[in-house]
């Protein structure tokens, strides 16, 4: 199914009947891997999920996006298909749970049209990262090239020299991005989420892969003390995309916190 939201073509699709239940994915990725969860969890809800802007089969925005950016796309998306609900849930994953708890954070200052009794965050991100020393040097490395770069005159000569410069040290998403989705990302990965995360007070179910390099394990074990009535369940084995790896399990997990009966 395809709408426009603030001017910007989105894919998405709607299945099932019951209590809304709308999911978020990460960065990079796309609807079709939340297929099991959506086909599972549509038998007893009425499940929405998005191709985020810039991912998957939706358009980009036209200038980067910050996390309130996509906070505020999905709370217009939601007012625009589905202004008679009320109460929604959402799950999340990696950059999901980053709109998740910022969108709660909103809730509480402002009305959005609906309010939030529960949210999963999968594998999520907001946690600060603690940089290595490689990764510490390798970030000085990369300054020294820019300045070398921008104040030799390389750049004026080679417009193209930064961006291969930036695309040689950013990470694996951030190489695969358009220029757009780029600076998204670094929006995105600079913002420590922490301070909101004690607005969270709804029962939240937090589930991670023990071993998840991506957003680590102690990320959610911090987010456990920091939302007041959050559960944290480890699944062993998995990595980032916990609910990819042991789908099994993850069902199991998020069907008795859902209250879904097979």
């Amino acid at each position: 199914m395809n709408t426009e939201i603030d001017g910007i073509m989105i894919n998405y699709r709607d299945e099932g009947q019951g209590p809304m239940l709308v999911m978020l994915h990460g960065w990079g990725s796309n609807i079709e891997l939340f297929d099991q969860i959506i086909r599972f969890t549509a038998s007893a809800y009425h499940v929405v999920a998005m191709d985020m802007p810039g991912f998957g089969k939706s358009g980009e925005p036209s200038q980067p996006w910050a996390v309130d950016d996509f906070v505020t796309f999905v709370i217009h998306f939601v007012q625009k298909l589905y202004p008679q609900e009320k109460e929604i849930i959402f799950l999340g994953h990696s950059m999901g749970g980053r709109i998740i708890i910022k969108m709660v954070a909103r809730m509480k200052k402002q009305d959005i049209g609906f309010t939030i009794p529960q949210v999963i965050l999968t594998d999520s991100a907001g946690i600060m990262p603690v940089r290595t020393e490689a990764q510490k040097k390798r970030t000085k490395r990369y300054h020294f090239y820019k300045n070398l770069i921008v104040k030799s005159g390389i750049a004026r000569l080679d417009p193209g020299a930064l961006d291969r410069l930036q695309k040689k040290f950013g990470s694996a998403d951030y190489s695969a991005a358009s220029p757009v989705m780029r600076a998204s990302l670094v929006k995105a990965v600079n913002e420590d989420l922490a301070p909101y995360m004690p607005m969270v007070t709804m029962p939240a179910l937090l589930i991670w892969g023990d071993r998840d390099t991506a957003t680590p394990l102690s990320d959610g074990q911090q987010m456990e003390k920091l939302m007041p009535e959050a559960g944290l369940a480890v699944i062993s084995g998995a990595g980032h995309y916990s609910f990819l790896d042991n789908p099994v399990l993850y069902d199991r997990i998020l069907g008795s916190f859902l209250k879904i009966t097979d």
